[in-house]
């Protein structure tokens, strides 16, 4: 997928881009099933792209195969007028737009999955900036909860968010790394099913990104968060997977010339593989009866879904 990257990179890499542009692009892969909406916020404006990709049993043609989220989790794609060029942030929206790109070209040559795939991100070449420990991030001119009402698809049954996370000392590795799954305000194990997927991808040993219980509840709570990656799982019953874009050294998410294409082209293929292997049915993100098990002895944990008792 590294050309796809590329294409992406070159795409967002401009001081004027916006979701028009990426609706063009992707119209020009071959991709049909597209959406922008511009959202205004305090600190600025930002474009939300939604792509659906139609799988040959899909549900949005009726069929009865599972459809998967891929979403782009960042705050902005640059910090312009402060910072020239695409910032480590972008990481997230290249790459699945990458996916997107290559699952148009797929069709085009005959290969589509089985079940539909929603990509959801947003577009903002002059996003602010925000202090952070270790290493400054990016912030976002919408809140949270506009992001997650714009991003997270009440069709996703499963879900990807990628993120750039880079800017911490807690997984210090160049590549990417996933996350337990988080459902309903529980952190559960990794998926085994994910876990293969990501060796047969990387040809390496797994990388789990660690999850606290504040990484799993909602921006504004006053909580340390090592970044947005699982605030999708705020706004959703589905499983939530954080596919993590990772460095050897904290790297401020507003830095330029720290996005590493070949890191960004092993995180979206691997998404893309899982997306093959769950629209089929052979991927699980998590297990149903020790799900119902937990509940059975502990109750509903989806108040970290909240705002909690502020």
């Amino acid at each position: 997928m590294l050309k796809q990257v590329i294409d992406v990179y070159e795409l967002l890499d401009d001081a004027r881009v916006n979701g028009a542009a990426v609706l063009a692009f992707l119209k020009e892969r071959g991709v049909s099933d597209l959406s922008v909406k511009r959202i205004e916020g305090e600190r600025g404006s930002t474009d939300f792209v939604k792509i659906r990709i139609p799988g040959t049993s899909g549900k949005s043609g009726g069929g009865g195969s599972p459809t998967l989220g891929l979403i782009g989790r960042l705050g902005g794609i640059g910090a312009r007028p402060s910072r020239i060029g695409l910032v480590s942030d972008a990481d997230g929206a290249i790459a699945v737009l990458a996916c997107a790109a290559k699952l148009g070209d797929m069709a085009r040559k005959g290969d589509r999955l089985a079940g539909d795939i929603v990509i959801a991100t947003h577009i903002c070449p002059d996003a602010p900036t925000q202090a952070h420990d270790p290493v400054p991030f990016m912030d976002s001119p919408v809140d949270m909860r506009a992001m997650n009402a714009h991003e997270v698809d009440p069709a996703m049954e499963a879900i990807l968010a990628v993120d750039t996370t880079k800017g911490n000392r807690i997984l210090n590795h160049r590549g990417f790394a996933v996350s337990p799954t988080i459902k309903e305000g529980y952190i559960l194990k990794p998926s085994d099913d994910i876990l293969d997927i990501m060796e047969w991808s990387t040809g390496l040993s797994p990388k789990v990104l660690p999850v606290t219980t504040q990484d799993i509840t909602p921006y504004g709570n006053g909580l340390f968060h090592i970044n947005s990656i699982l605030q999708p799982s705020t706004a959703t019953k589905a499983p939530v997977v954080g596919v993590a874009i990772t460095a050897d050294r904290p790297v401020p998410g507003c830095g330029t010339g720290a996005s590493r294409e070949t890191d960004i082209e092993e995180a979206a293929r691997f998404c893309l593989e899982v997306a093959k292997a769950y629209t089929q049915g052979n991927c699980s993100f998590f297990d149903p009866r020790e799900v119902e098990l937990l509940k059975r002895l502990y109750g509903p944990m989806d108040r970290f879904q909240t705002m909690g008792a502020l």
